[in-house]
């Protein structure tokens, strides 16, 4: 993208408490885990971080891709949620965690499998949805593939749609909080309605959410437990506080019990020094653009989600604010149209980075509109 060379500056004085001076965030707690991460899922900055892009086998953690991809599904209309699938041989035989799903049950729908996918863990329901989108879990593994490079996941190869341990299984921490921000950025009431789930009945069979810090934490909404011998005992967790959300990557803990406090630690250790602050709420207008072609002489920058920023306490009065302009914005434009990026730097290094875009609408002007400013291009 080109971008307007008299780029502008922007004081954060809005929101902003003035503070006697900044604070330095303490070392994060020593945990005992193969590796972790800590995310702000606003911003995407890493807090805090241990071996994050060690490879690891990623478990039942898997089935965040395949809950992504069935999300997927259910958007574009290939799924519905009421739709029933068929349970395959396959799905019934798999080893390990189970809904207790049968190929001579005709009537399980698609809402069903994803319920005791995300709160049972069930292997079953996992290749009976990957069944359903992609006819063979081999095909489906393809397509977890291409939506991870998509999504930036540069370290990670799915090889099922379980997490069963395959020697091409793989993934690191940094990969799995992109793969838990994208699915609540991207699927956020799917998210609320199922991954805070304690407890799922099918069958007769009622099986707690794993997750045992949608017990001890009010805050944690969901996401996913995993574990194999090798792997050891896995947890994503998410948490939100006032304006802010993070996510918590826990990977190799000694015990079930274990991933459940070194997570809780990682989480605490975020909110107490650092702190989130709103910046600007969705549909907040923050700068105007010129519009060349159109009804308009201007459009409205603004962004899609609430902007929060996490950063150590004391430090958010210093931070400062560019917008950064696309070079030229012909109309027609669409409502939700890139125009840009705010970018956030606080001594003088680029902390946080966001999409603008266009608030409404802009139309194409009539013909001599857009000779007028055909003409104004040529000079310009």
């Amino acid at each position: 993208m080109s971008y307007l060379s008299s780029c502008f500056a922007i004081f954060l004085s809005l929101f902003i408490a003035t503070q006697a001076g900044a604070e330095v965030a303490p070392p994060p707690p020593e945990l005992t885990v193969k590796a972790y991460l800590l995310k702000d899922a606003g911003g995407g900055r890493v807090l805090a971080e241990q071996n994050s892009q060690g490879r690891v086998e990623p478990a039942s953690l898997t089935k965040l891709m395949t809950a992504y991809l069935s999300f997927k599904a259910l958007k574009n209309g290939h799924l519905q949620l009421t739709q029933t699938l068929p349970i395959s041989v396959k799905a019934w035989k798999v080893e390990g965690s189970k809904m207790f799903v049968s190929p001579d049950m005709m009537n399980v729908t698609v809402d069903e499998l994803l319920h005791g996918m995300i709160i049972q863990s069930g292997n079953d329901a996992s290749i009976a949805l990957a069944e359903g989108i992609a006819v063979t879990e081999e095909a489906f593994a393809a397509q977890m593939n291409k939506e991870a490079a998509r999504l930036g996941m540069v370290n990670t190869h799915y090889m099922n749609a379980t997490g069963l341990p395959d020697p091409e299984h793989y993934t690191t921490a940094a990969d799995l909080s992109l793969l838990a921000v994208a699915l609540i950025r991207d699927f956020p009431d799917q998210y609320q309605r199922l991954y805070s789930v304690k407890e799922y009945t099918y069958n007769k069979i009622t099986q707690p959410n794993r997750n045992r810090l949608l017990w001890s934490d009010p805050t944690v909404d969901g996401m996913k437990t995993g574990h194999t011998e090798s792997a050891g005992y896995c947890l994503i967790s998410s948490a939100k506080r006032g304006d802010g959300r993070l996510v918590s990557v826990v990977l190799g803990a000694p015990s079930d019990a274990a991933r459940a406090t070194e997570s809780q630690k990682l989480l605490n250790y975020g909110f107490q020094f650092f702190e989130a602050h709103l910046v600007y709420k969705a549909g907040k207008v923050i700068s105007q653009q010129k519009v060349y072609k159109g009804t308009d002489n201007t459009v409205e920058a603004t962004v899609l989600t609430d902007l929060a920023l996490m950063l150590p306490k004391g430090e958010y009065s210093r931070v400062k604010a560019k917008v950064i302009s696309a070079k030229r914005v012909i109309a027609p434009v669409a409502a939700g149209q890139e125009l840009g990026t705010i970018q956030f730097s606080l001594d003088g290094k680029v902390i946080d980075e966001r999409k603008l875009v266009a608030a409404k609408a802009v139309p194409l002007a009539g013909v001599f509109g857009r000779a007028i400013d055909s003409i104004k291009l040529i000079f310009n």
